[in-house]
């Protein structure tokens, strides 16, 4: 018993490095190849953080290779990126939408690798799911607000949804909440007025479900871009709602997770089956591109408003000044990494 839960974490631990990895390395990528597009001087391009495992510095470029320690991390060191530099090849040299360009390619390889694994999990997905009811799961719902076997849900309080998994966040969502719905009934469109579906309850919050199951919509090239546009428009839509709903407290901070809870995720989601993890990884892609662009100091957001705020005014902020910020804002976020990765131990100890 205890070889096999030896193994489990070995597997959890290895699996959870190569997705950290994966998705740092592709971060880091976009802010690497902007940057020598626009003949950016580089110091080092490093995966993790912390002291250096292996480091290889290019004889022709001067650009120091780097593997650290701590696997939670990475980054692209550019002259001029934190100090003065009279190097006219250092990024402060650079032109405003240049700079905006580096700082935001990051963020968006994490979109794009995101979208990525939709494109592929869509197609590996053996029924994709419509908005048109099928049956219900209790034969009598339909009674109840009018819905009936064969509509088509095109709207939910107003809101367009195209796919299954729009749908159902739609109705989760709403938790307990009546909603509007919009279907097509042969050929005539009506609108289902104050639907209250069951709900359920998790981290403090209610959360609508879908009592009724749909139907299948054959899988083409068509649907499949179809699938894979509205899929990932549903998981954005998912982490910016679960970041709000955070913020105004509608979610716990319980459900905050850090490397430990994600590393554990993970490995559930490895030994589920490669869908599962596939959905995971593209969420945590999505989630790592979305939160990057936050104005938040430290993160590439805070710097691009920095940039935006230079192009209106027609100068920089003072370095020192930004610097100063920027050193308040990752200090801050490192403390909060602390409190969560407490609180993920806790949880997986309790």
């Amino acid at each position: 018993m205890k070889e096999l839960i030896a193994i489990s974490t070995v597997f959890t631990i290895l699996t959870a490095l190569l997705v950290f990895g994966v998705l740092i390395f592709v971060h880091e990528l976009g802010h690497y190849l902007t940057a020598r597009l626009f003949h950016v001087r580089i110091k080092e391009f490093a995966l993790g953080m912390g002291p250096k495992l292996f480091s290889h510095t290019s004889k022709k470029t001067d650009i120091a290779y780097s593997l650290r320690l701590l696997p939670f991390g990475g980054f692209v060191s550019m002259y001029g990126e934190d100090e003065e530099s009279d190097d006219p090849n250092s990024l402060e040299k650079k032109p405003a939408w240049q700079r905006l360009i580096i700082l935001a390619a990051g963020s968006f390889m994490n979109l794009l690798l995101g979208f990525v694994l939709v494109f592929l999990l869509v197609v590996l997905t053996p029924n994709l799911g419509s908005t048109e009811v099928r049956e219900f799961v209790d034969a009598s719902t339909s009674v109840d607000y009018g819905l009936q076997v064969g509509d088509t849900v095109t709207k939910v309080n107003g809101k367009s949804v195209h796919i299954a998994d729009q749908l159902a966040y739609e109705i989760m969502f709403a938790g307990n909440q009546p909603v509007d719905l919009t279907v097509v009934r042969k050929g005539e469109t009506l609108v289902l007025c104050d639907v209250v579906f069951p709900t359920a309850s998790e981290s403090g919050m209610s959360m609508g479900l879908v009592d009724f199951r749909v139907g299948l919509v054959d899988k083409t090239p068509l649907t499949v871009i179809k699938f894979t546009f509205y899929r990932s428009v549903a998981y954005v839509e998912l982490i910016w709602r679960s970041l709000v709903y955070l913020v105004t407290g509608q979610i716990g901070f319980e459900s905050v997770s850090g490397p430990v809870g994600v590393t554990s995720a993970i490995g559930t989601a490895a030994q589920s089956g490669l869908a599962d993890l596939g959905f995971l990884c593209s969420i945590i892609a999505l989630n790592l591109g979305i939160f990057n662009l936050l104005p938040l100091p430290a993160l590439d957001g805070g710097r691009i408003v920095f940039i935006l705020l230079e192009m209106i005014r027609g100068k920089p902020i003072k370095q020192d000044t930004e610097g100063m910020i920027h050193f308040i804002g990752l200090a801050l976020l490192m403390l909060l990494m602390v409190v969560v990765t407490f609180k993920d131990i806790f949880t997986l100890f309790s």
